[in-house]
C-alpha cells in the first residue's frame, strides 16, 4: 500500500494556485529597491559619474526615472504603487524615508550603507513579512560618517554608526513593519516602535504611499491620484485611482493627520527653477521637519501621502498602528477582530512551511540562522526597470543626454529591456542584478520556491536579456564584464533540488535553458578562447582583485594571462552542459550527440590545462613542483612565467568534476560508443577520464581536470591553517602571503598581493570586495560540492590529511563537511554565546535586543570570521541555508 500524499501547507498551496496563475499571490511583495539614488539607471551625466549625479541629498527632492526607494516597503509587481515606512525623531535634518550610506568615492572600503536593518521572516509569496530598524533618538550623523570616513584610509577600519555613539545608552527605537495578506489583494500592515531608551521620547511616525512617477517622462501620460476618502469611525482612508489598478485603499487606524503631495521633483530647491506645482516629493518632508504648512496639499490630493502619527513612547513602552492596504470598499471592523486573527494565522503558516521544508532537527539558533537567511534572500526580491536604449536616447520631456553618451557605458546593449522582479545581491549596496550572484541565490531559493528559482534562472537568458552575440549581462555598472559561467551549473542544481521536493522533474524548462546556454557557451569558446588552445583568457571573472592586475582592463603589461580560473570555469561548463545534455538524452537520444561534444570539450581543457609541453603557448597552467595551479603571464616581448599566487584560481580547477554513472551511458549506445573510440584512440587524454568497476561488472567513469596524483596535492595546501583552511572556512588566498607577498617586477614597476584577511587596501573595484584573504560563500559551496562528487567515484578508499599536518585521515566527504560546519559556525553562537560574524561589537554579541538579529555580509574575516563587505548580501551568503540542511552544525 502506498503512502498518503503529504498534506500540503497552506503556503504550499498558494505557491501552487501562484504557479497555474489561478491567484497572483506574488503581485505584491517587498519589491521596493533600497536605494534607487546613485544607480546607473538614473544616471543622465556626461562622464557616467553615477554616485555623483544622483545623491542622497537630492532623492528626498527629485523624481526617479526607473524605480522607488524607501524602508521596509512593498509595490506591486510593476511598481505602480508603493507604501513604505517614514519616520522623524525630532531632531533630525531631514525626514528619515530612505537608508543613508556612503557612495563607493566617500567611504575608505567603498560603498557602505550607514543603518542598522533586519529582514526577520518572510514566505515565498510574502503572505507573511517582518522587517525591522533601529532608529536613532539623537540627530542622525550623517556629516559625522561623512567626514569621518573621508578622514580614513585603506589601511583604517570603516566607521561606522555604532561608534558615532548615537545608540549609548539605548536611546533609540526598535521599529517592526508586519505584513499579512488576507488575500492577493488585501494587505494588512502592522508597525510596532519601541523606545528602548531611559526617557520618554516622541516619535513621528508616517507609513507613506505613493505612486511611482511615469507621467513626467512620456508626454500626455496619466496621472494617478489619491485623495481623502470618507472616514470610518475606527480609521481614515486614502482612496487610489489607477488607471491599471483601478481602486485601492489604505486604511489606516486612529484619528492621524493625512498629508498629500506630489510625486514631482522640487525644481526649485535643486535647480532654482520655479515649480510648476508648490507640492512636490519632499513636500510632506518640509511640513514635518520645518513646519511648512503650504508644502502639502490642503485640498488632500495628490500622487504621494503620509499617515501621520506622534507618539510620545515612555521608557521600555511601544506602541502599534494597524493599516489595510485592500482593493475592498471601505468599511468599520476592517482593522478589527478580523485583522488580529490573520496575523497569528499567516505566521503560522510561515512557521509550518518552514519546518516542512527545512526540517526541526537542529537547535533553535540554527532554525534562526536559517529563517533569517530565507528572509533575507525573499526581502531582496525587486523590481529593477532598466531600457538601456531609451535611457541612452534620453526621454522627449526631458533635455537630450550630453554628447557621447551614445558610445559610453553599456551602449552596445541597446537591446536590453528590464522590467522585471529580480533577486538582488543587496537591495542598498548592489541594487541591481548581478548574473554569477543571481546563479547562487537559486540554488537556496529552490528549496522554498522552485518556480521564482527557475524563472530567474530562465531570465537571465531571454532575448531582451541575453546579448544578440550569446553573453549573459553581468550587472549595470558594466553589463559587457565577464562573470564566471556558473548559470548552467544553477540550472542543473535548480532542477535536481526540484525534482528531490515535488518527486517531478521539469524537463521542459530544462531543455528550453540549456538551448540558451548553447548560445552562451559558444560566445565564450569564440570570444576568450579566440587562439583556439583550449586556455582561455575569461578577463574579470568576478574576483575583482584577487590578482597581480586589474584583469578587467588591458594590462599594464601589454600582452595576456592564460587564467587557471578562466579555464577551469569553462572546464566546469562542459561538465554541467554534459549532465544536462545526458539527462535530456534519456528521453530524446538527439541530445546524446551533444553529450559528446561536451565530453570531447572537456577532456581538451583538461589536457591543455595540465599540459606538459615545451615553447611560449605550450607551458602548462600546472606547476608540477608546488603542485598547484597557477596563472600564466605572457608579455609582447614573448616572455611568459607563471604568476606564482597561491589563490582561489588554483582551487578552482577543483570545480571541474562530474561522474558518468553506466546505466545512464549504458543507455546510450552512440554516445558511449564515441566515448570508448575516443579513450582508445587519444591516449593522450585518458588521465582524465578515470574508470572504476563497481560489484556488478559495470564502470563509473569520473571526469576531472584535477587527477587522482594531483588531488592531495592541491588539497595539501587548502586544508592548511597556515595556508588557504581559516576556522571559518577557506580563504580566498593563502595566509603564506602574509609573510611571503608575491612581488613581480616588469618594465621597472613592482606589481604585488599581499595576504589581506578584512577590507580590501586596494581601490581596485571601488576598494569594497577584498579577495585577498577573506572567506566567500559561493567558491567555498563549490569547493564542498566538489569534494563531495570525488568522495562519491573514490569512496573511502581516498584519505586526506586535515587539517594538514595534524595526523588526521579523513575521507573527502568528511573534509567536505568539516568545510561546511566551519562556514556555518560563522553564524552561529559559540559556547560563550558569541556569533563570529558579529565581530567585536559587544552590543551585537550581548544586547538581548541586538544579539539574535543577523546580517548576512558579502564576505568573512579569513582570520576571524566579522562580517565584511555589504552587510545584506544575504544572495549567495544565503547558501549558508543549504549547507545547514546538508552539514548541520
Amino acid at each position: 500500500m502506498s503512502e498518503a500524499t503529504p498534506r500540503l501547507t497552506q503556503e504550499e498551496i498558494r505557491l501552487e494556485e501562484s504557479k497555474k496563475r489561478t491567484v497572483h499571490w506574488k503581485r505584491w511583495g517587498p519589491y521596493l529597491s533600497e536605494r534607487q539614488w546613485g544607480t546607473v539607471r538614473e544616471d543622465y551625466s556626461p562622464h557616467g559619474d553615477a554616485w555623483e549625479y544622483f545623491s542622497h541629498d537630492q532623492s528626498r527632492s527629485r523624481a526617479y526615472r526607473w524605480g522607488e526607494d524607501g524602508i521596509g516597503g512593498i509595490c506591486d509587481r510593476h511598481q505602480q504603487i508603493c507604501f513604505a515606512l517614514a519616520l522623524w525623531n525630532g531632531k533630525d535634518p531631514i525626514l528619515k524615508e530612505r537608508l543613508y550610506g556612503l557612495t563607493g568615492n566617500e567611504g575608505n572600503h567603498g560603498e557602505d550603507v550607514k543603518e542598522y536593518y533586519f529582514y526577520l521572516d518572510s514566505t515565498p509569496t510574502h503572505s507573511y513579512m517582518k522587517f525591522l530598524y533601529k532608529y536613532p533618538q539623537h540627530p542622525f550623523p550623517y556629516a559625522q560618517l561623512m567626514e569621518e570616513n573621508r578622514k580614513r584610509g585603506k589601511h583604517d577600519w570603516e566607521y561606522e554608526l555604532m561608534d558615532t555613539g548615537v545608540f549609548d545608552d539605548n536611546r533609540y527605537f526598535d521599529v517592526f513593519i508586519e505584513y499579512a495578506k488576507a488575500t492577493h489583494e488585501d494587505i494588512l500592515i502592522r508597525i510596532t516602535a519601541h523606545n528602548r531608551g531611559p526617557d520618554f521620547a516622541e516619535l513621528h511616525v508616517l507609513p507613506t504611499i505613493w505612486f511611482r512617477n511615469t507621467w513626467s517622462w512620456t508626454p500626455h501620460a496619466p496621472r494617478p491620484t489619491l485623495n481623502r476618502d470618507e472616514d470610518l469611525g475606527d480609521a481614515q482612508v486614502i482612496h487610489l485611482d489607477h488607471e491599471q489598478y483601478g481602486s485601492r485603499w489604505l486604511l489606516s487606524e486612529g484619528t492621524p493627520e493625512l498629508l498629500f503631495t506630489e510625486n514631482d521633483t522640487n525644481m526649485q530647491r535643486l535647480y532654482g527653477v520655479p515649480n510648476a506645482n508648490p507640492y512636490v516629493k519632499d513636500g510632506i518632508n518640509d511640513f514635518i521637519v520645518s513646519g511648512t504648512k503650504e508644502a502639502v496639499n490642503p485640498e488632500q490630493v495628490g500622487t504621494k501621502a503620509a499617515v501621520h502619527y506622534h507618539p510620545l513612547i515612555a521608557p521600555g513602552q511601544c506602541v502599534t498602528y494597524r493599516l489595510r492596504l485592500t482593493n475592498l470598499p471601505p468599511t468599520e471592523g476592517q482593522l478589527g477582530e478580523e485583522f488580529e486573527t490573520i496575523f497569528p494565522a499567516r505566521q503560522q503558516d510561515a512557521d509550518e512551511f518552514f519546518a516542512k521544508r527545512l526540517g526541526t532537527a537542529q537547535s533553535k539558533d540554527a532554525q534562526n540562522v536559517q529563517r533569517q537567511a530565507f528572509a533575507g534572500m525573499l526581502w531582496s526580491k525587486q523590481f529593477y526597470h532598466f531600457d538601456v536604449r531609451t535611457w541612452l536616447a534620453g526621454d522627449p520631456t526631458e533635455p537630450p543626454p550630453p554628447a557621447g553618451r551614445e558610445n559610453g557605458r553599456n551602449a552596445d546593449w541597446k537591446h536590453l529591456y528590464n522590467e522585471d522582479i529580480i533577486s538582488m545581491p543587496d537591495k542598498w549596496e548592489y541594487p541591481w542584478f548581478a548574473a554569477w550572484d543571481l546563479a547562487f541565490h537559486c540554488v537556496p531559493l529552490a528549496l522554498v520556491d522552485p518556480d521564482f528559482a527557475k524563472d530567474q534562472l530562465r531570465l537571465l537568458v531571454r532575448e531582451w536579456y541575453m546579448h544578440p552575440n550569446g553573453q549573459i549581462p553581468a550587472y549595470e555598472w558594466a553589463f559587457g564584464d565577464v562573470n564566471p559561467p556558473v548559470h548552467a551549473w544553477a540550472a542543473w542544481r535548480v532542477y535536481k533540488i526540484e525534482k528531490r521536493i515535488r518527486g517531478k522533474a521539469d524537463r521542459v524548462w530544462l531543455a528550453k535553458i540549456f538551448h540558451k546556454l548553447l548560445l552562451n557557451f559558444t560566445w565564450w569558446v569564440n570570444r576568450k578562447d579566440a587562439d583556439g588552445r583550449n586556455i582561455f583568457q575569461g578577463g574579470f571573472l568576478g574576483l575583482d582583485n584577487i590578482g597581480v592586475f586589474d584583469r578587467s582592463a588591458p594590462l599594464p603589461t601589454g600582452g595576456y594571462i592564460d587564467q587557471s580560473d578562466g579555464t577551469s570555469w569553462m572546464g566546469m561548463y562542459c561538465l554541467n552542459m554534459l549532465a544536462i545534455a545526458l539527462e535530456l538524452a534519456r528521453h530524446d537520444p538527439a541530445y546524446g550527440d551533444v553529450a559528446s561534444k561536451f565530453f570531447e570539450h572537456f577532456v581538451y581543457i583538461s589536457h591543455a590545462i595540465n599540459h606538459f609541453g615545451e615553447g611560449n603557448h605550450e607551458a602548462s597552467l600546472w606547476d608540477e613542483e608546488d603542485g598547484f595551479y597557477y596563472d600564466m603571464l605572457h608579455v609582447p616581448n614573448g616572455h611568459s612565467q607563471q604568476m606564482k599566487v597561491r589563490s582561489m584560481v588554483g582551487l578552482i580547477p577543483l570545480f571541474a568534476v562530474e561522474t558518468l554513472e553506466p546505466e545512464v551511458v549504458d543507455a546510450l549506445p552512440g554516445f558511449k560508443r564515441r566515448l570508448l573510440w575516443f579513450i582508445e584512440n587519444r591516449p593522450e587524454f585518458r588521465r582524465h577520464v578515470c574508470s572504476t568497476s563497481l560489484p556488478d561488472g559495470s564502470v563509473r567513469r569520473m571526469l576531472s581536470i584535477v587527477d587522482q596524483e594531483q588531488l592531495p596535492r592541491v588539497m595539501k595546501y587548502m586544508l592548511d591553517e597556515e595556508e588557504f583552511l581559516s576556522t571559518y572556512g577557506i580563504r580566498a588566498l593563502s595566509k603564506y602571503h602574509q609573510d611571503h607577498p608575491y612581488v613581480l617586477h616588469l618594465n621597472g614597476h613592482e606589481h604585488r598581493v599581499d595576504y589581506e584577511p578584512a577590507e580590501s587596501k586596494t581601490g581596485m573595484f571601488g576598494g569594497n570586495s577584498n579577495w585577498r584573504g577573506p572567506i566567500w560563500f559561493p567558491v567555498n559551496f563549490l569547493l564542498i560540492e566538489s569534494l563531495q562528487k570525488f568522495h562519491h567515484f573514490f569512496g573511502d578508499h581516498l584519505t586526506v590529511e586535515c587539517p594538514t599536518g595534524s595526523g588526521s585521515q579523513q575521507t573527502l566527504w568528511q573534509v567536505a563537511a568539516e568545510i561546511s560546519r566551519r562556514l556555518n559556525r560563522i553564524f552561529l553562537r559559540d559556547t560563550a554565546g558569541h556569533r563570529p560574524v558579529n565581530g567585536g561589537v559587544a552590543v551585537f554579541q550581548n544586547d538581548p535586543h541586538w544579539r539574535d538579529y543577523l546580517l548576512f555580509y558579502e564576505y568573512f574575516h579569513g582570520d576571524n570570521g566579522a562580517g565584511l563587505g555589504a552587510s545584506h548580501q544575504t544572495g549567495w551568503t544565503g547558501l549558508v541555508t543549504k549547507l545547514l540542511e546538508q552539514s548541520g552544525e
